[in-house]
């Protein structure tokens, strides 16, 4: 079996046997493994010139980054947290993002970023920024949920010609595993997974959430073989054909993400429901999220902050009886 955080090492490792024109390049992923242990053991497989130690600097190695995949190489850059990507905001929004549009020149990098809560990590370490870059033309955003997904989607990630944010979620580092391919695989960015399926409700949502997701179906009287969970996998480009077929066959949509509300991924999933699949509507759209506020430190106080299964289930029951 093989955890999340495995399959990440196994991307890794492999992507970096596969093209010589791939390095890695982040603080402590080197000699130390990496804040979570997620590249211990490629520094002395692949040397120093390919898992680049830095300074604590995102603006300065992410520009550094930029740059090499300008020349045609294909790094990874690696965040100790999602929340510190905001110091190289500039670099990935008016850099990464546009140079192909400006100057046709592809710019292959992907931005590893270990996001999300439920590691009592408080307001700078447990953030979900993943709104702010899909906001943002250019990138491509992937947030897989399982270690299979993890590893296929890196893999798609690192031989795309675009930029890519790839959100790891912290919480299923070492609790997510499964059994993964022997053979060589990629998960395509842009389509979406149902993980369970149904005919009375559509649960549309992304990484950490879809377990969660998958365990509030079994709580809700009748949820399985009723509620039809989709795992996203890919918010930017989003696979609308998936999301729209579910909708329009339940009549019934439930949003779920551990972002903040305002602003978060569920309304733009509302608005596109609302505006092509309207008429297929048997209920109001409803949204399961995080409440506009800094994650606490706490356990107990982020525990209550952060969508759980009885909230779901609460949500998803009350749809199934309107």
């Amino acid at each position: 079996m093989v955890t999340y955080l495995e399959a990440i090492r196994e991307a890794l490792r492999e992507e970096l046997r596969r093209d010589p024109d791939v390095f890695l390049i982040g603080e402590d992923i080197g000699t130390y493994g990496g804040a979570f242990k997620v590249t211990e053991g490629l520094l002395e497989e692949f040397g120093r010139e390919r898992v680049i130690d830095t300074p604590i600097s995102e603006a300065g190695f992410t520009g550094a980054a930029i740059g090499a995949a300008m020349a045609g190489m294909r790094p990874i850059v690696e965040f100790q947290f999602a929340d510190f990507i905001s110091c190289a905001f500039d670099q990935i929004t008016n850099f990464a993002a546009k140079t192909h549009y400006r100057l046709g020149v592809p710019v292959s990098i992907v931005f590893r970023a270990p996001t999300g809560g439920g590691v009592h990590g408080g307001p700078f370490h447990s953030q979900s920024p993943e709104m702010y870059f899909v906001h943002t033309a250019g990138l491509k955003v992937v947030a897989p949920a399982t270690a299979y997904d993890a590893k296929g989607l890196l893999k798609a990630a690192i031989r795309d010609n675009n930029p890519v944010l790839y959100l790891e979620y912290k919480y299923l580092y070492r609790r997510v595993k499964e059994e993964l391919p022997a053979e060589d695989y990629v998960v395509p960015i842009g389509q979406a997974a149902v993980r369970a399926s149904g005919d009375r409700l559509t649960i549309l949502t992304y990484g950490a959430m879809v377990h969660v997701c998958l365990e509030a179906v079994q709580r809700v009287p009748g949820g399985p073989g009723a509620i039809e969970v989709i795992d996203l996998r890919s918010l930017v480009p989003l696979d609308t054909e998936t999301v729209l077929g579910s909708v329009k066959k339940t009549g019934k949509v439930l949003l779920v993400h551990e972002d903040n509300r305002t602003g978060g991924f569920a309304g733009e999933l509302a608005a596109l429901i609302g505006s092509e699949a309207f008429a297929y509507l048997d209920g109001p759209i409803r949204r399961v999220t995080a409440p506009d506020a800094p994650v606490p430190f706490s356990p107990p106080l982020e525990a209550f902050y952060l969508p759980d299964v009885d909230d779901v289930t609460a949500a998803a029951a009350e749809l199934l009886g309107y």
